[in-house]
């Protein structure tokens, strides 16, 4: 049978703002999300004995903690379902780079999987099952650039301007987990309305992440790489990093800024987009 193949695009968190902390330890946040047509690639052909295979490995990433191989056995305990897959991943995205790239591989294999194994579970209880995959899941899921609040489970689509993005990996994995349990974190950020962040009237305040002043001063790489990046556009760091970012109306000036980075950092320029690529992958296979 030939492989099914589909994307599983990035994200970009044009801001993140950490308004307060639960008693189970999760934060609550407000974010909004931007899709991009950049991310990896995942094949899949259905097989008929319960069997996940997953290659090639990635490194560090034992194979049972993949979140491709977690979001198939939680379609599978699920629904009772006896049918596998041998999914193959094409790496793009960084690890660690907080692009989103686990969370989006899930969500491209639940919603694969939901369609090669006929179960027809439909988006809304997709992401509810990938939120326990990763906070992430359920805005690949659903397929919107979206605002977002909650951990990252509430959302609501919004229609952004197009834009391309400049994208930096200054060669470093940030572990999430050490960022939201430093002492320095920021944690009681005053909620705004999605209207304010849409509007962005006051960029000083609205337009931030709170995670990247911790963030900069745990890893030396990404506070390089955001201060030469400043020098050309505003920059962000997106969720906890590594990956900063910068946008333009025109990708000649994404082009500029690429052309003139130093050698050793992984760069790349993508466009935002408002629909997920995935999602419009599954509507031509479905036309």
């Amino acid at each position: 049978m030939t492989p099914w193949v589909l994307p599983a695009p990035a994200k970009l968190n044009l801001l993140l703002r950490i308004t307060g902390r639960r008693a189970d330890g999760y934060h609550e946040l407000q974010t909004l999300f931007q899709l991009l047509d950049y991310g990896d690639t995942l094949s899949f052909t259905p097989r008929d004995d319960g069997v996940i295979t997953l290659g090639p490995a990635l490194t560090g990433v034992e194979l049972e903690e993949n979140l491709i191989v977690r979001a198939a056995r939680l379609l599978q305990r699920e629904t009772g379902c006896r049918a596998g897959a041998d999914i193959v991943l094409d790496k793009r995205l960084p690890l660690g780079g907080g692009l989103g790239g686990g969370s989006s591989d899930a969500a491209t294999t639940l919603v694969a999987l939901d369609r090669l194994w006929h179960l027809d579970l439909g988006h809304e209880r997709l992401a509810a099952l990938g939120l326990s995959l990763g906070a992430d899941v359920p805005v690949f899921v659903r397929g919107d650039s979206a605002w977002a609040e909650g951990v990252g489970e509430r959302l609501v689509p919004v229609a952004l301007a197009e834009r391309w993005f400049v994208v930096i990996h200054p060669g470093v994995a940030v572990s999430t987990a050490a960022v939201f349990g430093h002492p320095g974190l920021t944690r009681d950020s005053a909620t705004i309305s999605m209207r304010l962040a849409l509007d962005g009237a006051t960029p000083e305040t609205v337009w931030r992440n709170d995670c990247e002043s911790v963030v900069r001063a745990l890893y030396p790489e990404v506070d390089r790489a955001l201060a030469w990046l400043s020098g050309h556009a505003d920059a962000l760091l997106t969720g906890t990093g590594a990956c900063v970012f910068c946008s333009f109306a025109d990708e000649a000036s994404a082009d500029a800024v690429i052309a003139d980075a130093p050698e050793g950092w992984q760069i790349f320029k993508a466009r935002g987009v408002a629909r997920s690529p995935l999602h419009h992958a599954l509507e031509i296979a479905t036309a």
